[in-house]
């Protein structure tokens, strides 16, 4: 592994000598080959077969449900409405609460009338209280209607065999239990483990009820199965999108013929593209769409959960014979839902706009969390910089090379024999003064902390924890124990709120030694990963705080540690500063606490290709801030890989550089001088462009809009836009679209709206929106297209931190649409603290240009911040002819004719220097 010459020496964190990083050897001679991707292969990790719950509910399905409802046991209250479900055959009967929520939202539930004991439900996925409104209901033998308070929603609930309709004015939108597969397995009496065993050895269970075989690995299931089903017919529908997260299209594909899609968060090294098993994190979330109407539905459990997927094209026949005999079959989706545990609790989120759907979602589990403004430059990282020698070289080599950077990561290596909030103190004996060092320049460490804790009793984080009782058990008691990096470990079970109170507390400068304030967390292999686990995870029938099973909640135990460490990082702050964690898995309402990544990919092509729609999938289910290691994390990139990734990466929302431990070093001035100053200049683009990106964050935060989206959110009449995934729109005003592909001189890009105007940001060329263009490239250009109608701020330099350029003067880039309008916003305020939410401490400003005028005046008048930046630069394209002058007024001062430029329908002003937070007015005449 390449390191840094002994030669390189410190004088009080001064780097006062330095050398180039040498090349390691390659990968063949470190052992490293395609064998190596074998770890991540698919024959460890299970295919729907192998699943017990879903082969029994796939062969229980029947003509119709063997449910009916009770009709007399009809309850409405201020809240919900609630009736009984009779099944024809079983003696439990189910209980159906329905709720409709003044936002747009539809709530059906259904559990156990009376369960032995509570069944799981994951209501920390969500924030507040929802707002509900009353039914009013109408009934008769066949059915019950119930009408909402406010008149939008209908529901009419058939009575045998149970199944619903749900209406919003005189269009049916969702079927529920069209197709008879709700299936709810009642929990029954406990028994032992050995009792498991001694009748599993008296009769064969291939259904597995009570014990379940994978492999080597055995599950025992107390209390039986318990698995829950319920399928969801969209009227019209038959473009469906979301359930992150699959290396898989954007469109979610028909599974009628192959494995459903699975929802179980797994650590899968080098993970199969064109897969539907599960990765790293799980959000139930479906959105459908057609131009008319999108709709969601979120399905909040937090157990394996599998989804079916049946979509009727519209253009499918339903008769054969001549063609001019044939009817046309409506397009309809069917989607079945299918959790091992838990509840039935399933949100149906009426829309009818997208941008609707984002928001009823983000009320539901959560708006994304406003990052601090560091976080969204660049971070480079590797498994691992070997000591402090390596991280100070690394960090000189950017700024002798003048590319901006603003955080540098340690891996597992970095601590004292893999034991998390420590320090290996050969490598790093002065990590303080190596973060003083790092914050002199304005930049920021990031240092890993995995759930797993070494068994070590004379390691402080597990003696406190041993003692405390805060381990996961496995199902007899004792504390579970796997491997993981350190060897034999025990996971702490933040499933429980005091433990992660403890944990949170660890990040306190007083606890974890060695530690500053510009030290920032991240989670990985926190799904959790268990070496020598089934599926390389933990047991499902290990326990956790309150007796639930690890099945019961396994897909949300990487939220919670998440959740903790963002706690802990508000804490060390005492609630004043915002926390940057990045967590591996995630589970819906992630996005309240930091950002994810898409884990250990490949440096190939198909990988550049394939994190594109997998970035775009997490962003439309509430996870704006994502991103995807760039040059890929295993294996080698050779240069143009890895310059088109880093141009890729910097149009997307968290841009990290990150590599294995068995790759060759990859810091971006080791390719030759040519690369080098490509990556230079797509990061230093990055960094002129940060405003923008921090105020979508900021829409994000507040209006759930998602950071970059697929172009059908923008354009969702628009039929050609539906399966496109290979370019997108980064907020509202710039389309993008990364090169892919090697060897690349031209990319076919498709430009939609018949009534838009679309401007190249390097040429400023105009095009006419609805057509699809062949755009030359070579290997310093990337296609990206500002939206006529839109004014998009920059920074009119990079600094070589975003602290740095804080004061850096702004520009502004108009593109005007055919009636010669544009607008757009600016948000800025500290950057790092809550004051904007506490104190006000923000400014919000519109920038509107309409009859050859541009004003700027601001969003809202809640904003408490003063500042003087400045608009230097304003570029104007669309110009279609040329102003005879320019004048500028600002407040209190007289109106001055200021200097411009114009060629080819753009006109350039500079030498500004006025005020962003002034009511000024520019006049072109």
């Amino acid at each position: 592994m390449g390191g840094v010459s002994k030669s390189c020496c410190q004088v009080g964190f001064v780097v006062v000598g330095y050398m180039e990083l040498p090349q390691p050897v390659s990968s063949q001679e470190t052992g490293e080959s395609a064998s190596v991707l074998e770890e991540g292969g698919e024959d460890k990790f299970k295919t729907s077969e192998d699943i017990a719950f879903y082969r029994r509910q796939v062969q229980q399905v029947s003509d119709s449900s063997p449910y009916q409802v009770l009709t007399k046991t009809l309850k409405l209250s201020e809240t919900c409405a609630n009736v009984h479900l009779h099944h024809s055959t079983m003696k439990e009967d189910l209980l159906l609460e329905l709720h409709c929520l003044k936002n747009g939202i539809v709530r059906v539930k259904i559990n156990e009338l009376q369960p032995i004991k509570p069944r799981y439900e994951a209501t920390d996925a969500l924030i507040g209280a929802q707002h509900p409104q009353r039914w009013t209901s109408q009934s008769n033998k066949e059915a019950i209607t119930l009408s909402s308070e406010d008149g939008h929603v209908q529901l009419q609930m058939m009575t045998s065999p149970f199944h619903m309709e749900l209406s919003s004015g005189d269009e049916s939108i969702v079927s529920v239990n069209a197709k008879g597969r709700l299936h709810f397995e009642t929990l029954q009496a406990k028994l032992s483990p050995r009792t498991i065993d001694a009748s599993s050895g008296q009769k064969e269970d291939p259904l597995g009820l009570w014990k379940e075989e994978f492999k080597t690995f055995t599950d025992i299931k107390a209390n039986g199965p318990s698995s829950v089903g319920l399928d969801f017919t969209l009227h019209h529908f038959e473009h469906v999108y979301g359930i992150p997260e699959h290396a898989d299209a954007l469109k979610l594909q028909n599974t009628r013929d192959g494995d459903p899609y699975r929802l179980y968060n797994l650590d899968v090294f080098a993970y199969k593209i064109g897969s539907k098993m599960g990765l790293y994190g799980s959000v139930p979330l479906l959105i459908a769409h057609k131009p008319e109407q999108t709709i969601g539905i979120f399905w909040l459990n937090a157990s394996e959960t599998l989804v079916d997927i049946n979509i009727a094209n519209a253009s499918q026949s339903s008769d054969t014979g001549p063609p001019e005999k044939r009817r046309k079959v409506v397009a309809n989706t069917d989607v079945v839902w299918m959790s091992e545990s838990g509840v039935i609790d399933a949100f149906i989120l009426l829309g009818p706009s997208p941008f609707d759907v984002f928001r009823q979602y983000a009320e539901l589990t959560g708006f994304q969390a406003l990052p601090p403004l560091f976080a969204l430059g660049y971070h480079q990282c590797r498994w691992n910089y070997e000591n402090q020698e390596d991280v100070l070289s690394v960090d000189q080599g950017f700024d002798k090379h003048g590319i901006p950077y603003d955080v540098i990561w340690l891996d597992i290596e970095h601590t004292q024999g893999k034991r998390y909030f420590t320090w290996d103190e050969k490598q790093f004996p002065n990590p303080q003064g190596m973060q003083l060092h790092l914050q002199d320049k304005k930049r920021k460490l990031v240092v890993i902390s995995d759930p797993h804790i070494k068994i070590d009793p004379d390691y402080f984080v597990y003696s406190e924890a041993k003692k405390a009782g805060y381990f996961v058990k496995d199902n007899e008691g004792n504390d579970f124990v796997g491997s993981c990096w350190p060897g034999p470990c025990s996971y702490l079970d933040f499933c429980n709120s005091e433990v992660r109170k403890w944990y949170s507390d660890k990040f306190s400068l007083s606890s974890y030694k060695g530690s500053t304030d510009s030290l920032f967390i991240w989670n990985d292999m926190n799904e959790p990963s268990v070496f020598d686990g089934p599926e390389q995870t933990m047991s499902k029938n290990a326990v956790h705080f309150g007796g639930w099973e690890h099945r019961d909640l396994h897909n949300l135990y990487g939220f919670y540690q998440h959740w903790a460490s963002a706690d802990g990082l508000i804490q060390r702050s005492k609630g004043s500063e915002r926390p940057f964690v990045l967590s591996r898995s995630f589970f819906a309402g992630s996005q309240r606490f930091g950002a994810v990544w898409t884990g250990d990919n490949v440096a190939s092509w198909e990988y550049l290709q394939i994190s594109i729609p997998m970035l775009l999938a997490l962003s439309i289910t509430g996870i704006s801030f994502c991103g995807a290691d760039i040059g890929g994390f295993v294996q080698d990139p050779e240069p143009e890989l890895l310059i088109r990734w880093y141009q890729a990466g910097a149009l997307q929302p968290f841009f990290r550089g990150h590599s294995s431990i068995q790759t060759k070093r990859r810091e971006p001035w080791l390719f030759g001088e040519k690369t080098t100053q490509i990556i230079k200049k797509a990061i230093q683009e990055r960094y002129c462009l940060l405003p923008y990106w921090y105020t979508l964050f900021c829409r994000a935060h507040t209006k759930a809009e998602p950071v970059i989206r697929p172009v059908w959110v923008e354009f969702p009449k628009e039929l050609n836009t539906f399966d496109l995934d290979s370019e997108y729109m980064i907020g509202n005003a710039l389309l993008a679209h990364p090169v892919t592909e090697a060897g690349a001189k031209t990319v076919n890009i498709l430009l939609p709206g018949s009534k838009e105007r679309w401007y190249d940001v390097r040429t400023y060329q105009r095009f006419e929106g609805d057509q699809n263009i062949c755009v030359s490239v070579n290997l310093e250009s990337v296609p990206v297209f500002q939206r006529g109608g839109t004014v998009i701020p920059r920074k009119t330099e990079a600094g070589m931190t975003t602290a740095s350029q804080t004061q850096t003067a702004f520009s502004l880039s108009i593109a005007l649409d055919s009636k010669g309008f544009a607008e757009g916003e600016l948000y800025i305020d500290d950057g790092y603290s809550f004051s904007y939410k506490t104190e006000k401490q923000y400014c919000h400003w519109k920038f509107v240009f309409l009859n050859n005028v541009l004003k700027a005046r601001p969003v809202d008048e809640m904003g408490k911040m003063i500042s003087c930046l400045t608009v230097e630069r304003v570029w104007i394209m669309g110009l279609m002819d040329k102003p005879v002058s320019v004048t500028v007024q600002c407040p209190g001062k007289k109106e001055e004719k200021l200097d411009f430029s114009f060629k080819d329908e753009t006109m350039t002003i500079g030498n500004l220097h006025i005020q962003v937070l002034q009511g000024w007015l520019l006049k072109l005449k």
